[in-house]
């Protein structure tokens, strides 16, 4: 009796298998057929306007960009623009009017995300910037780790980042950024208020003392300006 049940069994699961594999073959065929036909009796495509395609069809249609591309699409929208424009404004202005940033300075931005600083940087004159995160965002940012950055003693005129609420590690993050910026130099950073006390913050820091605090408001987010001058001297 068991023997019989299981042959059935069998039987059914061959069957049920064999109607579904032919549905398959026949939903790619007719999609297949259907997108090709569209695609060679058009001589240009419709493209939708949804980000994500809604059909197999729809994602044939699409024009693959490069990276490149895709970038500089990202760079040209208004969220993007002002954000550098406000780290243009209430962060690297105040840098300059104390005399820590030059259009000749060599900058160091660290964590700097899809490049907002480094684009407000060079847009504001600065030639030589660098700008490092764990994942590259070509051609502004560089892929580097930041609790180990791959650069000399010193090398930096100015440590900027705007990113201390996403490192790993806080004062192995803060140590790269002394380590890699010359003495006279600065290390400036921008933190949320309510993410971190200055305090603490500044604590941070063995080889700098503060300069000066500023509260700013940056594409609609009150932060804390917090300047660092670079003394070269390792404290107890």
């Amino acid at each position: 009796m068991d023997r019989k049940v299981r042959r059935l069994l069998n039987r059914v699961s061959v069957v049920f298998a064999t109607i579904a594999t032919v549905c398959l073959l026949n939903l790619f065929h007719h999609s297949s057929r259907t997108c090709f036909s569209s695609s060679l009796t058009h001589t240009h495509l419709t493209l939708s306007r949804s980000p994500f395609p809604k059909s197999s069809c729809d994602a044939f249609s699409r024009r693959v960009s490069s990276l490149e591309a895709r970038s500089a699409k990202f760079r040209s929208s208004r969220s993007y623009l002002r954000r550098v424009h406000s780290l243009s404004v209430s962060v690297f202005d105040p840098i300059r009017s104390l005399d820590l940033l030059a259009n000749s300075s060599n900058v160091l931005c660290v964590l700097a995300g899809v490049g907002h600083g480094v684009d407000a940087l060079q847009e504001s004159g600065v030639t030589d910037v660098t700008g490092v995160d764990v994942i590259d965002y070509p051609p502004l940012v560089q892929r580097a780790d930041p609790h180990n950055l791959p650069f000399f003693d010193g090398v930096f005129d100015l440590g900027f980042s705007d990113g201390l609420a996403g490192a790993l590690y806080p004062v192995r993050f803060v140590g790269e950024l002394e380590r890699t910026v010359r003495r006279g130099g600065a290390v400036v950073l921008v933190v949320a208020r309510e993410e971190a006390k200055v305090e603490e913050v500044v604590g941070l820091f063995k080889r700098s003392k503060l300069l000066e605090v500023r509260s700013v408001n940056l594409d609609g987010s009150d932060m804390n300006l917090i300047i660092m001058k670079h003394n070269g001297t390792k404290s107890s």
